[in-house]
């Protein structure tokens, strides 16, 4: 859980979560919403798949990233019973 924390807490990963919400996208449609080098969006990419937020398929020449919603939805449920625990105390 604390790698996804950590892909979480930096602005750019979450921008690109917030466009994966809206639909599934390549790396080059990706880094056409920042004005940031391409290594560099690749490396973001890197970090929230190693952190399970993203997968990736290959679809012919091109490399389209979608969110993994199983992983979204048990960080969302841990940290919702983080805050309930602290209420309830």
């Amino acid at each position: 859980m604390n790698d996804t924390f950590k892909a979480l807490s930096d602005p750019t990963r979450r921008q690109i979560i917030q466009l994966l919400k809206e639909r599934d996208l390549s790396a080059g449609e990706i880094a056409n919403h920042f004005s940031i080098s391409k290594p560099s969006i690749s490396h973001h990419l890197n970090i929230l798949k190693n952190a399970r937020l993203i997968q990736d398929e290959r679809q012919g020449q091109s490399i389209v990233y979608s969110l993994n919603t199983t992983v979204i939805q048990e960080a969302l449920g841990w940290f919702l019973n983080m805050i309930g625990s602290k209420g309830e105390q």
